[in-house]
């Protein structure tokens, strides 16, 4: 009897330690650890996005990807690992537009001399991205923090897992799903288009050769498309960059939405959201609703996505430079 019970403790012992291995992320982590990190981030942040706005869709779109592949460890931030070599996610065709990598460098180095060994590279993108919507008038969203960086980065999953803006609506909720987000995450998230900018190699096959026949895509609003073709992207090889929510991509609001429901979404993901009649209801019931119950669905697919496949407590590493994995 004495020794069932002995058994029972040593087994509810190993739970407990085996629980605090596995981690949960939680707020304020650094707080005794580094308690200045997320102030040393902010202050960099509402220090330099002011003067570079669009910085902020730019982080956005970095967390995001990051997050669809292997979670959200930094992988996207890796240059070169033993594994893969130089063919990281970094390189791969969804990725190769992202910028900022040099401005989460800079905060990783400003908390690598308060704090050596301490910040996860993942936790300064998490925190950079919120911190950027917010310095821009957007949504505050919670982040909390203890991600841990991941070691293994490669290419082929970057194409595979990241939803594109030539997605139709089937891949974009299986891409979706494959991370636990649903449809209405699906549509909220989405509205990170309502700030940035694209690129014409994004969007200029629903111009010009929708089908392979030199063809228009005739879901995108015909006056739109010969606005975009005469003033934009002249040519189907056209490399000029375009605001995805003109007149308002520097605002954080409803005007991507109310232009995705007049067939004005600039990518073929953006209108595959009118295609199925659950995504297409949650569209209006936004652009219906206020402002402010757009921020707080969108810090709730935020708070969500940014617990996607999390590493914490022995998993993956503290990267003393994000852009390679610890010798």
């Amino acid at each position: 009897m004495g020794g069932l019970r002995h058994s029972r403790i040593l087994l509810l012992v190993m739970a407990v330690v085996l629980g605090s291995a596995h981690a949960d992320l939680e707020m304020n982590f650094y707080a005794k650890s580094c308690p200045k990190a997320e102030k040393t981030v902010q202050d960099y942040v509402n220090k330099h996005i002011p003067n570079a706005p669009s910085l902020a869709a730019a982080f956005i779109r970095m967390h995001f990807h990051d997050c669809f592949v292997r979670g959200c460890d930094a992988s996207v931030l890796l240059n070169f690992t033993s594994s893969t070599g130089n063919q990281t996610e970094k390189v791969s065709i969804p990725n190769q537009t992202l910028r900022g990598f040099d401005f989460i460098d800079r905060v990783k180095s400003l908390l690598e001399s308060e704090c050596p060994g301490v910040v996860s590279c993942a936790d300064i993108i998490s925190l950079t991205a919120r911190d950027a919507v917010v310095a821009t008038g957007g949504p505050f969203w919670r982040v909390p923090t203890g991600r841990r960086d991941g070691v293994i980065s490669n290419a082929s999953e970057a194409l595979a897992q990241v939803p594109s803006p030539f997605s139709n609506f089937a891949t974009l909720q299986t891409r979706f799903a494959n991370k636990g987000l649903d449809l209405k995450d699906l549509v909220v998230l989405s509205g990170a288009h309502t700030i940035g900018i694209s690129h014409c190699s994004s969007f200029t096959t629903r111009l010009y050769n929708f089908t392979g026949v030199g063809d228009q895509d005739p879901s995108l609003d015909s006056e739109y498309a010969a606005n975009l073709k005469a003033n934009k992207c002249k040519s189907i090889n056209a490399t000029t960059k375009v605001e995805m929510d003109p007149g308002s991509f520097r605002t954080f609001d409803l005007s991507y939405y109310k232009l995705v429901l007049k067939r004005r979404g600039l990518f073929e993901s953006d209108s595959a959201l009118l295609t199925n009649s659950t995504t297409r209801s949650f569209i209006t019931q936004l652009v219906e609703g206020s402002l402010g119950n757009f921020f707080a669905e969108f810090a709730k697919s935020m708070e969500k996505m940014n617990r996607i496949d999390v590493k914490t407590g022995p998993s993956g590493e503290i990267r003393k430079q994000c852009a390679f994995v610890n010798s």
